[in-house]
């Protein structure tokens, strides 16, 4: 099953996508900038294979639900999240900020 729902930080909107797989969920809140996501983003990717695209994209790992993504530290960010003040560390509402 998918969800998709708009949800307010500090009256931004962002989007959060929910997708229920077996045994796991899938999960991303993005804007027009860029996203944070669970543990399946693969940041060494995106920093290596696909670095010309600058994307901007922050990874959480051990979260289950889009609250926790919101409130974890970020494990890894891209090099053009970090462009933007983005950090490992920073919680993943604070990271959704930045990308305004």
């Amino acid at each position: 099953m998918i969800e998709m729902n708009p949800i307010q930080i500090e009256e931004q909107t962002f989007i959060a996508v929910t997708l229920k797989l077996p045994k796991t969920n899938f999960m991303a809140v993005m804007n027009d900038t860029g996203y944070i996501m669970c543990g399946a983003l693969d940041v060494a990717l995106l920093n290596e294979k696909l670095k010309e695209r600058k994307i901007v994209a922050g990874r959480a790992v051990g979260v289950r639900t889009i609250e926790q993504l919101l409130d974890a530290p970020l494990e890894s960010v891209t090099l053009a999240a970090e462009e933007l003040g983005i950090t490992p560390g920073m919680r993943g509402k604070d990271a959704l900020l930045k990308m305004i």
